[in-house]
């Protein structure tokens, strides 16, 4: 794995005066498990050798040019030869535009400051981009965190790519005995650090305990704030192993920051060193400390007291010192291991999928339930898939999409959508799946998918679709179309080469599943049965009763067919102003027939079939199919019977009709081979190992 990292312009990362940025790069650099494979780039002119890893880049010294914008050119420059796995751009998202486009690396942007004062992450808009363009964002804190969902909260604040990352510190064995009565102050000597606060406040407490003394490092050349005392000593900028060796002798430390500090490294390094530490509740922090004096109020008289109370009660100091060593975590090994994680999982991305296979996985599933339609269409495929999910013993959640919009429709949301793509996002923030699989969800909006697709980058996505999408259905083709680009691969009940969809998009071809709990019949063993021929048709599954007016192709085939054979008696519906019938009412009328035609609106397709296919196989009728759906290259001519004429199947049902042990033989190997290669569970395993690209098994009907 190749990293690297980019400092920003004018970052010191010499000893002498190193930024909290350098410090934090540093001892991170020298904890990874990558560190042979890390550079880092920056802009600090030094005599010596920075680190093994550090790379300077040199300057244009031409005028009225961007020393930032030579700065990232000329790294991008040196990344044109390295061609980094990942690029992590520290604390300028200004940057990130111009990587973005000129590399091909992952990139990964971390924020030290308040991201709505730094350029290129003010806006909302500006914030939504470079979640378009990172793989993730590193904040220092859980406060830098929310002020980056500012104004977006509302889609992003779950998302995989925001990730809290605190700084960190080597651990070191303190003894508390050692403790001096010194008092310490780390940091620029101005209001927005407090240092006006502390200063006017450290002077009356070495006066009235002179025993005790103070420490200041820090300087600041723009803002003069001057105190004087005799017991106060002004250290001036320090290198930062000294620093840390005036904490181990000191017993307080003061972070009294006026400003939201993003997280503040001085309250971490004191805490480290077994300090009591008095901060103030801004920003972030009091997540910098696991225990901590805090400051409600901060002001001259909340601050002398806090420190007061701690010079006075002796225990209570001693105690505050003892948990910060105790409880201190934030370790440069604790840190670096997480960023680490996150550098594996950028890399291994492919890998991971691939052993997703040995874990059971979390799914949302959306379509159509019809729990509004009180069971009439509980046998769906919709339910089928589902139970295919669950008998692969993976966590399966679903979201009945028409239902919900039925329910949610007002003057506000005409067609319920507004609240379904709201409810889909709070859903996924709560619930987390792996995936997420759509069936015929045309209210579910791409505008939706995208993003879910930039917020949660390791959720795949799947849909399935059932109609027909060929010639007169050209609407179902363009429902099918509208997400694809959204999706990482699509299924459908039709070979997808006849139907000429883009190259670019995944799309595979799925049987109708049968479940052995729907589909549990096996009406071939019945001796007595009244009728000879079933079949239904409808004109919409969630009408469930016939259009006036309207005519199916069909009826003229059926009508022809019964001309030619007088002599069979047929059980039909759907025409003639017979309703359609549904759940058990269906299954009860196939138990009382011999045979059942297979017959799809328009002509015959290749692999096509309406799911009434599951239906007739799955509970052992003898089937017909015309022999143009090709389906014959998955069954035999002793499984199902396959005709190429209307005057082929009346002969072939006059012919089976009247030998009962010849059509209970094949109506019987028929069932077996359906339910056996073309269940629902394989097609969910199916729908699950080619959108997480898990090589597996081979399936019947991707094998022939």
């Amino acid at each position: 794995m190749k990293i690297s990292i980019l400092l920003p312009y004018k970052e010191n990362f010499s000893p002498e005066y190193p930024g909290a940025v350098s410090i934090y790069v540093k001892s991170t650099t020298e904890c990874s498990k990558y560190k042979t494979s890390i550079k880092v780039y920056g802009s600090t002119q030094f005599k010596k050798k920075l680190s093994p890893n550090y790379i300077n880049l040199p300057l244009s010294k031409e005028l009225f040019q961007s020393s930032s914008k030579i700065y990232v050119e000329n790294f991008l420059k040196k990344e044109k030869k390295n061609n980094s796995d990942i690029i992590e751009i520290h604390n300028r998202p200004s940057y990130v535009n111009e990587v973005y486009l000129k590399t091909n690396s992952k990139l990964v942007l971390y924020f030290h400051n308040d991201p709505l004062e730094m350029n290129g992450s003010k806006s909302p808009k500006e914030r939504i981009e470079l979640l378009n363009k990172v793989e993730k964002i590193i904040f220092n804190s859980l406060w830098s965190k929310k002020r980056f969902i500012t104004g977006i909260d509302k889609f992003f604040h779950k998302s995989k790519k925001l990730i809290v990352i605190y700084q960190s510190i080597n651990k070191k064995k303190i003894n508390l005995k050692k403790k001096q009565k010194l008092i310490t102050f780390v940091g620029k000597l101005n209001k927005a650090k407090g240092y006006d606060i502390f200063g006017n406040v450290i002077i009356k407490i070495l006066d009235k305990y002179p025993e005790w003394k103070s420490n200041v490092y820090g300087d600041e050349p723009r803002e003069k704030l001057f105190f004087n005392h005799k017991n106060l000593k002004l250290k001036g900028f320090k290198k930062h192993s000294e620093v840390l060796k005036n904490f181990e002798k000191t017993s307080i430390t003061v972070v009294c920051s006026r400003w939201e500090e993003p997280f503040g490294r001085t309250s971490l390094e004191a805490s480290s060193r077994g300090c009591a530490v008095i901060i103030s509740n801004r920003g972030g922090l009091p997540e910098t400390v696991t225990d901590a004096l805090i400051l409600k109020d901060l002001n001259q008289k909340s601050l002398y007291s806090a420190i007061e109370k701690l010079i006075k009660n002796k225990s209570y100091r001693n105690k505050l010192q003892k948990k910060s060593i105790d409880n201190f975590y934030l370790t440069n090994k604790f840190v670096t291991k997480k960023i680490d994680n996150y550098r594996k999982e950028l890399t291994y991305k492919s890998l991971k999928r691939s052993l997703v296979r040995s874990k059971k996985i979390k799914i949302l599933h959306i379509t159509n339930f019809n729990e509004r339609h009180n069971g009439r269409l509980f046998y769906n495929t919709g339910r089928r898939i589902n139970n295919g999910f669950v008998r692969l013993n993976h966590s399966v959640l679903t979201l009945s999409d028409r239902d919900i919009v039925s329910y949610y429709r007002s003057f506000k949301d005409l067609d319920g959508s507004k609240t379904l793509n709201k409810k889909l996002l709070d859903i996924i923030s709560n619930y987390l799946p792996d995936l997420i699989v759509l069936g015929h969800a045309d209210l579910v909006k791409k505008e939706t998918l995208q993003i879910i697709k930039q917020n949660y980058p390791d959720i795949k996505i799947a849909q399935w679709f059932l109609d027909r999408m060929d010639r007169e259905w050209k609407n179902n083709k363009k429902r099918f179309l509208d997400k694809i680009d959204f999706v990482d691969c699509s299924f459908c009940t039709t070979s997808p080469d006849i139907l000429n969809f883009p190259k670019k998009n995944k799309v595979f071809y799925i049987p109708n599943p049968s479940d052995e709990s729907f589909d549990n019949l096996k009406i071939y063993k019945k001796k007595y049965i009244k009728n000879d021929v079933f079949f239904a048709m409808s004109h919409g599954v969630h009408r469930g009763i016939l259009k006036k007016g309207k005519f199916d192709k069909r009826e003229k085939f059926i009508d022809l067919l019964m001309k030619k054979t007088p002599n069979i008696k047929y059980d039909l519906y759907g025409f003639k102003d017979i309703q359609p019938i549904w759940a058990d009412n269906y299954k009860n009328a196939i138990s009382n027939s011999k045979m059942g035609i297979n017959l799809s609106q328009g002509r015959s397709i290749k692999y096509y079939s309406s799911d009434r296919i599951t239906q007739l196989i799955g509970n052992g009728l003898l089937t017909f199919i015309d022999v143009k759906t090709k389906l014959n290259k998955f069954f035999k001519d002793d499984e199902i019977i396959f005709y190429n004429s209307l005057n082929d199947l009346a002969k072939k049902i006059l012919k089976f009709a009247s030998n009962d042990k010849l059509r209970a033989k094949i109506a019987s190997n028929g069932q077996k081979k359906y339910l056996k290669y073309f269940n629902s569970k394989l097609v969910a395993e199916f729908i699950i190992n080619k959108t997480l690209n898990i090589r597996s098994k081979k399936f019947y009907w991707s094998n022939k």
